[in-house]
């Protein structure tokens, strides 16, 4: 172990997680392959290995704040909405072996990225989607078929509720990630929220262990099922949010 996966352990360990070889291993090869297909296309704009542990595999697995002591996935499937590079879902797919986890991206080369991933670390418990949510959230397949949603997507969260909400079973619970502006976000999306079938819980602010970035987790428990004419058609969400 080095200075750079000490660093992640210590980190971990505050945030109730324990990195074993087998972890270490994995987010090691996880790591390697970004650097080796970013070369070629654009997955992160952090490609410092002491960053990208940081504030990407770190920050990924913060949502075990957000969730009980005892949380192990056994039986549970999440999913996470616009994952981009594999970011929160990749880590969270290592760290719980027993949770089910579907990696959705509307771009098909990020998709082909993890694909790849999956395969060279033998995730068998890992799905990839090439899909927009919005078309996705139609499938009977997927829609409220989830006990967890989990997203660090780039949106505002009235848009991001209405692409992950319709995923989520009822009592399941839907964590978005954000930085310090979280709260104001929050107050405007509650509508949004309500009339997606969703009620906001307490939020989890914290600083990321062993650095001065600011978080906010805020989870979002699904307390009835969404109305069938939610998501509306690509594009919308984005452009006119739920007010």
């Amino acid at each position: 172990m080095d200075f750079v996966e000490d660093k992640l352990t210590v980190g971990l360990k505050e945030l109730g997680l324990e990195a074993g070889n087998r972890e270490l291993e994995m987010l090691r090869g996880f790591y390697e392959n970004l650097i080796e297909w970013n070369k070629v296309m654009n997955l992160t704009a952090i490609t410092d290995r002491e960053e990208v542990y940081e504030k990407h595999f770190l920050d990924s697995l913060s949502m075990q704040k957000a969730l009980p002591a005892d949380f192990d996935g056994k039986g549970m499937k999440l999913i996470d909405v616009g994952t981009g590079a594999g970011f929160p879902g990749m880590p969270i797919a290592i760290f719980y072996p027993a949770l089910q986890v579907t990696l959705m991206d509307s771009l098909n080369k990020r998709t082909r990225f993890l694909q790849d991933t999956v395969e060279k670390l033998h995730l068998t418990n890992v799905e990839v989607i090439h899909s927009r949510a919005e078309d996705l959230a139609r499938n009977p397949a997927y829609r409220e078929q989830f006990d967890l949603c989990a997203s660090r997507a780039v949106a505002n969260l009235a848009t991001l509720s209405e692409y992950c909400l319709p995923f989520i079973k009822t009592n399941g619970l839907f964590i978005s990630y954000k930085a310090e502006k979280g709260e104001a976000e929050l107050e405007e999306g509650k509508k949004a929220i309500a009339v997606l079938g969703g009620k906001a819980e307490k939020t989890v602010s914290f600083l990321l262990p062993g650095t001065d970035y600011g978080r906010i987790l805020i989870p979002i428990r699904k307390i009835k099922s969404t109305p069938k004419r939610f998501p509306r058609k690509a594009g919308v969400p984005s452009k006119e949010p739920i007010r």
